[in-house]
């Protein structure tokens, strides 16, 4: 495995960019030099995350999220 996440990732496992493997391995965010733990998916190259809006859910029963521009750095947790 490589030692830097991927570009893209998702915690949705209906996602094309869900990779259970690498989530197991414990991805962390920094994204405006801020630690996030509510990250549900994010994009580097783009600049973006999105960010779970606390518990609620729509009604598919999927986090709601806010999508937000800016310095995106990801980082493995465990290893």
């Amino acid at each position: 495995m490589s030692d830097t996440p991927p570009d893209r990732l998702s915690v949705d496992p209906s996602s094309p960019f869900h990779d259970a493997d690498v989530l197991q391995r414990g991805v962390g965010i920094r994204f405006k030099g801020e630690e996030k733990t509510n990250v549900e998916e994010y994009c580097v190259s783009e600049g973006w995350v999105r960010l779970a809006l606390g518990n609620r859910v729509d009604r598919k029963g999927k986090a709601l999220t806010v999508k937000l521009q800016g310095l995106v750095e990801p980082y493995f947790q465990n290893g």
